[in-house]
């Protein structure tokens, strides 16, 4: 009871918060008439398997616009507002998984004596850590809920808010604090503000217009859902539902300046359009969850945090001596040593140019951006501790990194195309990028750069079910998205495969099916997606229930099917302090032998679905909308 109370209390908070922040536009809105207004409350309430609660987000959202009309030079010139605050009731609910009080002490697997050791007690170095300052408690086993060590790497990682327990937590990328978790929107990001921004048009002699949004706002780039090619402009926060949000809603908004040079019709095109899109905010990567929330895709926040960890603190890592004994590790031997976070500067911005158009039943676009990876690059080279001889240096293939987010280049293109004779609308994109980094253990600072491409085709066609819905047809949605790294490296070395653990050639392919009743206020449907190469597959049915023009309930699924983590080569046997560290007779300095585990690249093998094998969930949102 006192937990429920407590809860109760940061949502009223959080409400009062918002009210307040919404106070402005929505005294506007009464002295004139002008100013429209709505907004949301929902809940969100997720269980899932093995854990219990595992979502209790209650979310108000307030939108305000304006239009003005003619203003100076300048015409059609609005303004738009949207606020949004929430209060995740889990980290309160549900503390012993996901609160203050989450994980404990861990044991550690041991193969080469006997089974598995605590935290702290594994073969020591000449240089070791003291457990004083990395004790065995508020930790869980790296990968413990979705498989075994089996023979592999693993350690402890410390899952409670970094205000509780600051190990591991990244400065400035992953170090949130328990209200940081429980208020996800209220930051020093100002993240409650999802938008705010100004349109206007300017009118040019040529009859051409010029139209600009500038402020805070999602830009949208793509064609397809779920999966992007194109669509990369704003950060994703992974952390509200993994993959499986509606974009619209996990896209992290960016003050960015957009100019549309609108031509109109020609002789040629029935509608051209050249965009220009400077992202001048600072730098922001992907939310990926933090280790000890609910979602963390692909595991990799605890795969970071646990890294750093060893790398300020020092740890046990299971079966690294000789690849069977559990060993102590002292600080700055291995592991993850900081984050560089991009500074701002108007150099560092990111640009984009698009010309959109259409021809006949073609939609087309033509894409080029520069821009920070939003995913976290890992690169080795950084200076280390030899565990044996205490010397610091840059040691070959030393699995000890700082994190990067490299600047990507795109090039890429769009087509939609309605067929007429078969009433169905086809969808294409395609998008080339250079300067992406991957895992690979062939180099000697584990990594490289790869050319990558990725494309997408889909199609939605209604089709009638007489049997099912005599008058009403069902929507199928499908989509099928590529992904080729073109600079791959993979070879057979003595005990397993090497490189990179990321698939040179991979597909997901995605189906939809939803339907209508009782005057479209009943609509049921089923979202999947498969992983080809992961073997993993996810299954989402819901039903969504218009009880009024107010209030919408819907009801759901999230169950995954198929394989999880895979095996792959985790630089146990790659020798960066030869001799002590050799694996064989003649085994060179720096040179895989190829030994591996699921932990930590097998993670790339599994992708988001496979490594969310054990997230099985059912899920009830409500929203009363007004």
């Amino acid at each position: 009871m006192q937990t429920t109370i407590k809860g109760l209390k940061h949502w009223s908070l959080t409400l009062l918060g918002s009210a307040g922040l919404a106070l402005t536009p929505l005294a506007s809105a009464v002295a004139d008439e002008e100013i429209r207004y709505s907004g949301y409350y929902e809940n969100a309430t997720f269980v899932r398997d093995s854990v219990g609660l595992s979502k209790f987000r209650n979310t108000m959202q307030l939108n305000a616009e304006r239009k003005i009309g003619e203003f100076g030079l300048f015409s059609n010139v609005s303004w738009n507002a949207v606020l949004r605050g929430s209060y995740d009731g889990v980290y309160d609910l549900n503390k012993n998984e996901y609160g203050r009080n989450a994980g404990g002490p861990v044991m550690i697997e041991n193969i080469g004596g006997g089974n598995s050791v605590p935290h702290g007690s594994g073969l020591a170095l000449p240089n070791s850590f003291d457990e004083a300052n990395n004790p065995n408690e508020g930790m869980i086993v790296l990968g413990e809920q979705l498989h075994d060590t089996d023979g592999g790497v693993a350690f402890g990682v410390p899952v409670r808010p970094c205000d509780v327990d600051s190990r591991g937590c990244i400065n400035g990328y992953l170090d949130k604090d328990t209200n940081d978790l429980r208020y996800g929107e209220f930051n020093d990001r100002l993240d409650f503000i999802r938008e705010l921004y100004v349109d206007f048009d300017y009118g040019l002699d040529n009859g051409h217009i010029l139209s600009t949004r500038l402020g805070k706002q999602q830009v949208v780039w793509g064609r397809t859902d779920l999966f992007r090619v194109l669509d990369v402009i704003n950060p994703v926060d992974f952390s509200r539902n993994n993959i499986y949000d509606e974009l619209q809603d996990i896209r992290i908004p960016m003050w960015i300046l957009k100019t549309d040079y609108r031509m109109g019709p020609g002789e040629i095109f029935d509608d051209l359009n050249l965009s220009f899109v400077w992202n001048f905010d600072r730098f922001r990567p992907h939310d990926i969850g933090q280790c000890g929330s609910p979602n963390n895709i692909l595991d990799a926040a605890c795969f970071f945090r646990g890294m750093n960890n060893l790398w300020e603190n020092g740890g046990t890592v299971a079966n690294f001596a000789g690849g069977v004994f559990a060993t102590d590790f002292g600080p700055g031997q291995i592991g993850i040593r900081k984050a560089h976070m991009p500074a701002w500067s108007l150099s560092n911005g990111q640009f984009g140019l698009k010309l959109e158009g259409v021809y006949g039943d073609i939609g087309f676009s033509l894409n080029a951006l520069t821009y920070r990876s939003q995913l976290p690059s890992l690169r080795g080279g950084i200076p280390g501790q030899n565990g044996f001889t205490g010397e610091t240096a840059v040691w070959p293939s030393l699995i000890a990194f700082d994190i990067h987010f490299p600047r990507v280049n795109l090039i890429g293109g769009s087509l939609d195309y309605y067929a007429q004779g078969i009433d169905t609308v086809f969808r294409m994109e395609v998008a080339h990028t250079d300067g992406e980094e991957f895992a690979n253990t062939l180099q000697s600072r584990l990594y490289s750069e790869s050319d990558v491409t990725r494309f997408v085709v889909g199609a939605d066609k209604n089709i009638f079910l007489p049997f099912l819905n005599s008058k009403r047809a069902f929507l199928f949605s499908g989509q099928l998205f590529g992904q080729k790294i073109h600079e791959h490296q993979l070879e057979d070395r003595p005990l397993g495969k090497a490189g990179m653990p990321d698939w040179e050639e991979n597909f997901i392919g995605t189906l939809l099916i939803k339907g209508w009743w009782m005057n479209d206020r009943l609509s049921p449907q089923i979202l999947a997606a498969h992983d080809f190469k992961a073997e993993a597959s996810a299954i989402a049915p819901s039903i969504e229930w218009l009880v009024s023009d107010n209030l919408k309930i819907v009801g759901g699924a999230n169950i995954k099917v198929g394989r999880g983590a895979r095996e792959f080569d985790d630089c146990r046997s790659c020798n960066p302090w030869d001799p002590f560290t050799a694996g064989a007779p003649g085994h060179a300095e720096g040179q895989t032998l190829g030994l591996g585990g699921y932990e930590p690249l097998g993670r790339f093998r599994a992708g988001p679905i496979g490594m969310a094998q054990k997230e099985d969930e059912l899920q009830l949102t409500v929203r009363y909308s007004f």
